[in-house]
């Protein structure tokens, strides 16, 4: 069986978000237990499993995601350098347990658009202690509903976000499935509209590199700031990449490119 690391969010390898794909031979999941020790032996943010799907008018393929830790209910990257590895162009389905059917468009420039459903922002009261994990002052935060189940904290400016060094202990303890940060881009000429990060310590994954699921929060919330329903955002972990947004109604779309770096058999 054949194993892939993907770069994701990404044109270069080394760079965005990696994630493991494993294209399952036959039509059903094998057992989680197996998956998740894949995905714990990988060592990656995600990895993802897929399968093809028959007799399915609405979807070709079934698509889950694990972490080190625990199954997820949404993620972009790795559904993302799914999309590359299979190389379907045009249109491809995924049906998923928890996020429905999502698509991902190739074109032939090798940009891949993810449709994804859109997360809806309910405001939160700041919390005092999460100020003092991230180490940094909390303009406003907000819950990014029950699909991603993130906290959406908006920082000072740029700078603060690119310099913190969170506490991930404390966030561990205290976050759903994690913590997202964000703020305005400082220079309009930089390429990108705004910037984040995001740590979801709590689910095995400290700091996420590039997040795609997280950018279905990031889309409503900094359209609506910034009045164009098109941006780009740029997610400043050490690897760094960027994501095309936008908004469509209920939907998001995330745009980016992806590199294979390692084309392997998985023997157990």
């Amino acid at each position: 069986m054949r194993i892939r690391i993907v770069d994701a969010f990404t044109d270069r390898p080394f760079a965005g978000n990696p994630a493991g794909v494993v294209v399952l031979d036959g039509d059903a999941f094998p057992d989680d237990d197996w998956m998740q020790r894949v995905a714990a032996e990988v060592n990656l943010s995600e990895t993802a499993f897929l399968h093809r799907r028959t007799g399915d008018p609405e979807a070709d393929w079934a698509l889950r995601w694990f972490t080190p830790a625990v199954e997820v209910a949404l993620c972009g990257h790795a559904t993302l350098a799914a999309a590359h590895v299979l190389n379907t162009p045009g249109t491809v389905r995924f049906r998923t347990v928890r996020s429905g059917v999502l698509s991902a468009d190739l074109a032939p420039d090798g940009l891949i658009t993810l449709n994804f459903p859109a997360s809806p922002l309910s405001p939160l009261d700041v919390d005092p202690a999460l100020a003092v994990a991230l180490g940094a002052g909390i303009a406003a935060c907000h819950w990014t509903g029950p699909i991603t189940d993130d906290v959406l904290c908006e920082l000072a400016d740029e700078k603060t976000v690119r310099a913190l060094t969170p506490d991930l202990g404390a966030l561990a303890r205290m976050t759903r499935r994690g913590v997202l940060v964000t703020a305005a881009a400082e220079d309009p000429a930089a390429g990108y509209d705004f910037v984040s990060r995001f740590f979801a310590p709590a689910v095995g994954v400290p700091e996420d590199p590039v997040t795609g699921s997280a950018h279905t929060s990031l889309t409503p919330f900094w359209t609506g700031r910034l009045g164009r329903d098109e941006l780009t955002g740029y997610q400043a972990s050490a690897r760094g990449g960027l994501v095309r947004v936008a908004l469509r109604g209920d939907r998001t779309l995330l745009g980016g490119h992806a590199v294979t770096t390692i084309d392997g058999d998985l023997r157990v």
